[in-house]
Order: C-alpha cells, then structure tokens, then sequence
C-alpha cells in the first residue's frame, strides 16, 4: 500500500501503534506492562539518597521503592528534594537515568522550564509561516515567568493557529502545575509517562499520516502481525542476497553482515551500505539501545568513509540519539545509542 498510514490497536490488551509507509513499517509503539517500572517521560519528586563514589552520581529515591541514578550530582545532600525527569528506559536490575532538565513535550511545542527563549524549529525555512508562528509564539507565552522557554516543532507549520494555541495553553497549565509543586517532601510521581497512542499522535506528526486506523483488528487488517513477527527473528533480508543478523546480549548488540550467494568484488560494499541505510530503523523497531558492535562484511578500508555516510545520514532521519564512536582495530564499527525503548522481545512476552 503506497502513502503514510498509523495503525492504532492493542496487544494483549495495551495499546500499540505502528508507523507504515509505502508498505513498510517505519515505527512501533506498544505500551508496557503497568509495574510501577518509571517511564521516560515521567515526572518525579526525587529525594537525595546516597552518593556513588567514583561515578560523580547519585541515587535518588522515587517512591515505591523506585530508585532514580543523576549524574553529575556534585553538591547535592541526603535528603534534599528535587524534581527529576526519566531520561532514558531503565535497565533491568539498575536505577532509572533521570534528568534535572525537565521537558513539556506537545506535538506542535515543547515548554522548557529554566531554560528561557523562544525558538523556531530550524528545519521550516518559509520566512512567512516563521512570522506567523514567531508572532503565535509570543502571544501564547505573554505572561509567562521570565524563566520559561517554547520551541515551536516542525509539525506547526502543518497546523492551524487554534490548534497550537489551544496545546501551548495545556502545556503551560501542566508545567505550571508540575513547577508549583514543593520539592521537599515525600518522593512521589507527579506527571505520569505519555502512553503509546499519544506518542503515535505527537511524533508521527511530521508530516502528518495520510490515513489513521483505529479500531480492533486493526492490525491483522494492514498485516504488522506478520511484521511483528519478522522483527522477532534475528535475521533481516536486505535484498536477494544480503542478511544482517541483529543480537542483542546483556553488554552490546551486535550486528553481523553477510553477503549470502553474492561473490563480486563489491559484493562487501554493496552489503555494507545496505545495511546502513536500513540498521536505524531496525534497531528502533526491536527497542535496541546501549552498545552495539557492527562486524561488517569484508571490504576496503579505503572505502569506510562511504559506508560511515551512509549510516551518519540514515541515523540523521531517525528520531533516537545515536554516536558514530569509531572503528576497532578489528574492523568494527561502534555506535552508543540512547535507550529510549523497551525492547520489542520484553514487550511480546
């Protein structure tokens, strides 16, 4: 099926979206199993609890016997209240990454408390729609503390004024609320994690779906369980000959590149940027983050600078933060990637 369409539909009962273009899946959304675990997103009063010598960090307590892990924590005492934000998926067995750094993400704005200006998303270049929603910018936030600061997304360039009024307003009364609260105090959540649906509508937004399906069945209806099963094997056919195998252990994941019945010459290059251009979009599908090692098929080091383009600019379209590290000496690349998602194989359980 050509065109942009979301599926929304539920997975043993929790709600899951899925992103396809041109036939392809390009996103998946599933909620995760409520058990307390902290979601990034989520906001907490965050109590100080010891710190970690050695490591610049400190253990935060959350509440419920929830534990939170800040960095660069020089300064602060046991004891002391603070509110925090989860940064990051939490690792089994570790305390949830959480940020001072707290956002208000909408799908036209984003409020960014202690960190005042108002900005424009760099990527709308029409001077004209820049006026206009420079001009909606300064309206809404008129009587805002001077602390308070708006970014206006991409996806306002395709919205109408009403509509982004109408967020910026709800966004402020959230933030408002959430900043009125009084750090000291027990640990406590007070801002829970967008849930999956939501996330599908704020940031599949640019551009908008030409189609939303949103009923029961939807899935089977537009195949993603035959998709979703796809994604459940380690190995991904990139074209008639090419495969990668994508697996993750509880260091790194490591990604390993075959060239299958193809033995020319540039059978290696070929394989090499074939897998480029599509590992970002299957590592964000499988919910893979951390470490991950890629054991490219054999070819020139004279032309590793063509596959590192290649990747730089596949990572560049996705929405994960991701770090070209380098190569090894053996011939590895290496990425550190953000662990924004739980990964798929947790959530099918």
């Amino acid at each position: 099926m050509k065109g942009r369409i979301a599926v929304l539909d539920r997975i043993n009962g929790r709600e899951a979206a899925a992103l396809i273009v041109d036939g392809r899946l390009e996103d998946l959304l599933i909620e995760p199993t409520d058990d307390g675990t902290p979601r990034p997103g989520a906001i907490y009063r965050a109590v100080a609890d010891r710190p970690l010598k050695g490591q610049n960090g400190l253990i935060l307590k959350l509440g419920d016997g929830q534990n939170g892990f800040l960095r660069q924590a020089k300064g602060v005492a046991p004891g002391q209240g603070m509110l925090v934000q989860i940064a990051t998926q939490v690792e089994a067995g570790k305390a949830a990454p959480v940020t001072l750094k707290l956002l208000f993400k909408g799908r036209t704005a984003i409020l960014t408390p202690d960190k005042k200006g108002l900005n424009i998303a760099r990527s709308l270049k029409d001077e004209a729609e820049r006026e206009r929603l420079a001009e909606i910018a300064h309206e809404t936030m008129e009587g805002a503390p001077e602390n308070l600061g708006l970014i206006i997304r991409s996806a306002a360039a395709s919205t109408d004024d009403d509509e982004i009024y109408g967020e910026i307003e709800h966004l402020r009364k959230t933030c408002e609320a959430v900043s009125s609260e009084p750090v000291e105090g027990p640990p406590e959540l007070l801002l829970d994690a967008p849930n999956a649906h939501f996330l599908a509508w704020r940031d599949w937004a640019d551009p908008m779906p030409d189609q939303v399906f949103e009923n029961e069945g939807a899935f089977e209806d537009h195949g993603v369980w035959e998709m979703l099963e796809d994604l459940q094997s380690a190995r991904v056919t990139l074209g008639k000959q090419f495969s990668m195998y994508i697996e993750p252990t509880r260091a790194l994941t490591a990604v390993d590149v075959n060239t299958g019945g193809d033995f020319s010459h540039s059978a290696g290059l070929k394989a090499n940027l074939a897998v480029a251009r599509d590992l970002p979009r299957q590592l964000r599908l499988r919910g893979l983050g951390g470490q991950i090692v890629i054991d490219f098929a054999p070819f020139a080091k004279k032309d590793r600078r063509q596959v590192e383009h290649a990747l730089t600019r596949a990572l560049r379209a996705d929405r994960i933060d991701t770090n070209l590290v380098g190569w090894t000496p053996l011939g590895h690349l290496e990425l550190q990637r953000k662990r924004e998602r739980i990964p798929l194989s947790e959530l099918l359980d």
